[in-house]
C-alpha cells in the first residue's frame, strides 16, 4: 500500500505542483488532496478527481464534487475545473491582503492568466467587497472583475450585484 502511494504522488506532483498555481510561498507549500475517486490518465495530462474533492497548498484551496486538472505538454498546470452545487476557489493574492474567494456551480482556474472564472451562482469576495451573478471572471494580479448577469452555463438570468466598502 505504501508503495502505491508513493507512485501515485510522483505521479500526481508534476500536475499540481506548478510555481504558478499559488503564489510564491504557496509553491513551496506540500499539496493536499482528499478525494473519493481519482482517475489519472499521465498521457493525456488529466487527474480527475470526484467526491468531496478538497485541495490545498498554502493559501490555496480548491473544492467540489468534481475537480479536474489539465497539465500543458511541458507538464506545467494550465486549468483546473471544479464543479458541484457550490464549487470553490480561494487564494491569497498577496501576504498582508485578504484572500480571495470565489464560488460558482463551475469554477475554473485558469493557471499562466492567475484568471478565475465563477459560474452559475457565482459569488465573488475579496475582503468587504463582494459580487454576485450569473458569471463572474476576475484577473487576481490586475484585480479586474468582469461580470455578466446571463452566459453559457447559468441558468436563467441571475442580475449582478455588488457590494463595494469605501476605501480606509
Amino acid at each position: 500500500m505504501k508503495r502505491t502511494s508513493a507512485l501515485l504522488l510522483c505521479l500526481l506532483l508534476p500536475l499540481v505542483s506548478a510555481p504558478t498555481l499559488a503564489q510564491g510561498r504557496d509553491a513551496e507549500a506540500p499539496i493536499e488532496v482528499e478525494a473519493d475517486r481519482l482517475d489519472l490518465d499521465d498521457r493525456a495530462g488529466t487527474a480527475v478527481y470526484t467526491g468531496d474533492v478538497d485541495i490545498r497548498q498554502g493559501s490555496m484551496r480548491l473544492t467540489g464534487d468534481r475537480v479536474e486538472i489539465q497539465r500543458n505538454a511541458q507538464g506545467q498546470l494550465s486549468r483546473a475545473v471544479a464543479t458541484g452545487d457550490r464549487a470553490y476557489l480561494e487564494q491569497q493574492p498577496d501576504p498582508g491582503e485578504p484572500p480571495v474567494r470565489g464560488w460558482g456551480r463551475t469554477v475554473i482556474y485558469h493557471v499562466a492568466e492567475r484568471r478565475m472564472e465563477l459560474i452559475d451562482r457565482a459569488e465573488l469576495h475579496q475582503g468587504g467587497d463582494t459580487f454576485d451573478g450569473g458569471y463572474l471572471e476576475y484577473f487576481l494580479d490586475r484585480r479586474v472583475v468582469h461580470a455578466r448577469s446571463e452566459g453559457e452555463g447559468v441558468e436563467g438570468r441571475q442580475r449582478i450585484r455588488m457590494t463595494l466598502q469605501p476605501e480606509q
